[in-house]
């Protein structure tokens, strides 16, 4: 079998090839990559001090930062597995992933630590020394900076192999409760050395991180960099301001970032005098989660001269499946593009697992060297979302006579708004709690600013008295901020689209209240 180094062993590897190379930096730090793999090392060596051993699991819960890629790497290189959280989930959402996930450590950014301190108490499988955090010191937590202070900056010598898990990240699930994935290093590996042929990446390269760290996008296209001996400048995924994002790649000479609609939207609003900033450096830019609309691709290409605009269609579990590249933006609008390199080719099929016809709607599955191992626990949801080794993510498309891809809608319905994913289930269930609604439905409705916004429809129950304040108020308990719904619209019984079996029809709800 070919050996393949992961992350955390090409780190010792580019330590030694690149001396003075800056491999991470933010506003204030900068570390050349022997100084990250020394940091790293250490890090390893304070987690297997506490008694951790190969395979057992460590959930993050912060913001982005160098010490989470930190993490990260020193997770690839002892075999433990890393279970990156969502830092805008509430504390119950935050328990079930911890607990659901059997992670024996936790460690925490400072401003989250009161979402832990409340449900700490319920996590029984995590010992009161194994919880650790990073920014201003906290009662019952060991300081990032002290933990591992002290350790040995020599390699953990763990011997880990390419199939072992790394990363255990939680996306939403059919029944609206989040399904662990389990993705190898193996798939991690691939992705790296695929995407940096096919979007033409080397070790010049100086990659800025917006995307939250807690994602499958950032994971792709922040470590690809430190694979290959490139540079990552880490920003806050909850700090984006355009005048502060234009003067980083201005100053840092950034020559990609991987962002979404949203954030395009920002920095073209931006005022005139923001705009000035010099942006020649950048190279390639990608966006993802939702469609470019064709105005939007013309002013990004005009704002960033001479750039390479992608656009990467995927899933947590897939990988990057499809991209679209610069030469096809204008012509093939709406694509999600062609296979990317190594993937083995994209199937459209029916209900009945046969082919569909150029130009007919079909469920897309793909299969490739980056598909995730297993959902956490869940066997049959496992092998309910393959086909003979094809594994789809729910969404609905077609292919025209060029072999180029088109999502039609996503089958289970499921709202991206601002680049996170909102199953509408998990909502309509908050919602339906509440005494005086008598039904709910959610869908996403389009928005210029998030992509899509969260609107709950609603059937109150006769002489009940809500608006849609009260509705969104006793959300905040229920759901992180993000699923809320922006909008409510109340309509009586016989208004509701429903199936001859009593299913509601979103697709009918997001016709009649999405244009």
């Amino acid at each position: 079998m070919a050996y393949w180094m992961n992350l955390g062993q090409i780190l010792k590897v580019n330590a030694k090839k690149f001396p003075n190379t800056i491999a991470l930096k933010d506003h204030s730090r900068r570390f050349t990559y022997p100084e990250v793999n020394q940091r790293v090392n250490r890090l390893a060596h304070s987690l297997l001090s506490l008694g951790l051993a190969k395979g057992d699991k460590v959930a993050v819960l912060m913001e982005n930062s160098i010490e989470i890629v930190e993490i990260y790497l020193a997770t690839a290189k002892t075999g433990l597995v890393i279970v990156p959280i969502n830092f805008r989930l509430v504390g119950g959402e935050v328990e079930y992933i911890v607990s659901n996930s059997d992670a024996k450590a936790f460690i925490v950014h400072d401003e989250f630590a009161k979402t832990v301190d409340g449900i700490r108490p319920k996590l029984k499988q995590i010992t009161p020394d194994r919880y650790v955090i990073v920014g201003e010191p906290r009662d019952g937590y060991r300081p990032y900076e002290e933990f591992i202070a002290g350790s040995s900056e020599d390699e953990p010598g763990a011997i880990v192999k390419p199939e072992d898990a790394w990363i255990l990240i939680y996306t939403s699930g059919t029944t609206g409760k989040p399904k662990g994935v389990v993705r190898s290093h193996e798939s991690h590996i691939a992705f790296y050395l695929i995407n940096a042929i096919d979007f033409g990446f080397d070790e010049h390269d100086v990659c800025m991180n917006v995307m939250p760290l807690c994602h499958i996008n950032a994971t792709f296209f922040t470590f690809i960099f430190i694979y290959i001996g490139g540079s990552v400048h880490v920003h806050p995924a909850q700090s984006f301001r355009p005048e502060e994002i234009l003067d980083i790649i201005e100053r840092e000479k950034i020559t990609f970032i991987s962002l979404i609609p949203t954030h395009y939207n920002l920095i073209l609003d931006a005022s005139e005098d923001e705009k000035t900033r010099d942006v020649s450096s950048i190279r390639k830019l990608l966006c993802s989660s939702a469609p470019v609309r064709k105005n939007m691709k013309l002013a990004i290409m005009e704002f960033f001269p001479g750039v390479e605009l992608y656009e990467g269609y995927g899933s947590t579990e897939a990988g990057i499946v499809t991209v679209l590249k610069p030469e096809d933006q204008m012509r093939k609008l709406g694509s999600i593009g062609y296979e990317s390199l190594g993937t083995d080719f994209v199937k459209i099929l029916d209900e009945d697992g046969r082919e569909v016809g150029l130009g007919e709607v079909g469920e897309l599955y793909s299969r490739g060297p980056m598909l995730f191992d297993e959902y956490y626990k869940l066997p049959e949801k496992t092998a309910a979302s393959f086909r003979g080794g094809w594994f789809s993510a729910g969404d609905m498309a077609r292919s025209d006579e060029d072999g180029f891809y088109q999502i039609v809608d996503r089958k289970d319905n499921m709202i991206i708004t601002g680049g996170e994913n909102v199953h509408p289930s998990e909502v309509e269930e908050a919602i339906g709690t509440f005494p005086d609604v008598f039904d709910v439905a959610v869908i996403g409705l389009p928005d210029e600013k998030w992509g899509e916004r969260v609107a709950a429809v609603v059937i109150p129950r006769e002489d009940a008295e809500l608006d849609e304040q009260t509705i969104i108020e006793r959300c905040k308990e229920k759901v992180a901020g993000y699923k809320r719904p922006k909008e409510v619209i109340f309509i009586k019984p016989d208004e509701m689209p429903r199936t001859a079996t009593g299913k509601i029809l979103h697709r009918k709800l997001r016709e009649a209240y999405g244009k």
